[in-house]
């Protein structure tokens, strides 16, 4: 089915309608690169697969190749129109806003797979919800901006290194899978992108509070200019005394840098605080 769906260009002159800039409307029309999306996605049919922003319904399509049961994800009416036309019951298909999707309410009793390609704007409110609700997902696989994919596939030590890298690499393990040329969608977009995987799994290092050990990375890399035992002190997570018995505790310098400290020692920064609610 999925090698004789309609392109991009013939569906929007099918039903009448042009991409919409003001949501970041780009479709991805290339079959190879479509294909392998879907393969990185649906690993065994019968899979759950929850589709953000399915748009034309040209992933969809070959995630029903695979024979995925897709939960197709689509704010916009008109796209959704398109993927009633063209999959009909097919699909499950929830008019709904993919960054406060319940994930949990979703998953049947397995995990889900999450895959869509991603507006700038939306990229990271979706991986923060998906770092909620990381119990209902086995892996994500995205379609986002080239320098936001190396960023959350970098490691410790340079620029890219930032506050996704860290929160996401403790869930999951991340690889960029490919690269994608802007002449890949219909309108192409003003930059490049990239595929990049998300596997979920067990935590990287235990913590003692998810919560504060965002909180606690958020704000070493909130000002990435000062060393760490200044950008920590500035966000008052704890008193300074705690704070600098803290630093010792997990064999850290203060005088290092937040873009310097591993998935490791952030999580062992965080143990050194002690109990939940003691800092």
């Amino acid at each position: 089915m999925s090698a004789g769906y309609p392109s991009p260009a013939a569906l929007l002159h099918k039903y009448g309608l042009r991409a919409k800039k003001s949501w970041g409307q780009n479709f991805l029309g290339d079959e190879a690169i479509l294909d392998d999306i879907a393969r990185l996605a649906v690993e065994a049919p019968g899979e759950r697969v929850v589709e953000l922003g399915a748009g034309l319904g040209h992933l969809t399509a070959r995630l029903l190749a695979r024979g995925a049961e897709v939960i197709a994800v689509e704010r916009d009416r008109d796209m959704a129109a398109v993927l009633r036309g063209e999959l009909g019951e097919r699909i499950r298909l929830l008019e709904a806003d993919a960054v406060k999707l319940d994930y949990r309410a979703l998953h049947g009793g397995g995990k889900l797979a999450v895959v869509g390609n991603l507006p700038y704007h939306l990229t990271s409110p979706i991986l923060f919800a998906l770092l909620d609700q990381p119990e209902a997902v086995s892996r994500a696989v995205f379609l986002v901006q080239r320098e936001v994919a190396e960023r959350l596939a970098a490691g410790p030590g340079g620029k890219q290194w930032g506050l996704l890298s860290v929160l996401l690499q403790h869930r999951a393990a991340v690889t960029l899978e490919r690269r994608v040329p802007r002449g890949a969608f219909l309108p192409p977009p003003e930059v490049e992108s990239a595929v990049v995987r998300i596997a979920f799994g067990p935590p990287r290092a235990p913590v003692t509070d998810p919560a504060r050990f965002r909180r606690l990375v958020k704000a070493g890399f909130a000002q990435r200019r000062k060393v760490l035992a200044n950008a920590l002190a500035s966000a008052r997570l704890a008193p300074p005394d705690a704070l600098a018995a803290a630093l010792a505790g997990a064999g850290i310098d203060g005088r290092r840098r937040g873009e310097t400290l591993t998935v490791e020692e952030w999580a062992a920064l965080e143990r050194a605080l002690g109990p939940a609610g003691a800092s």
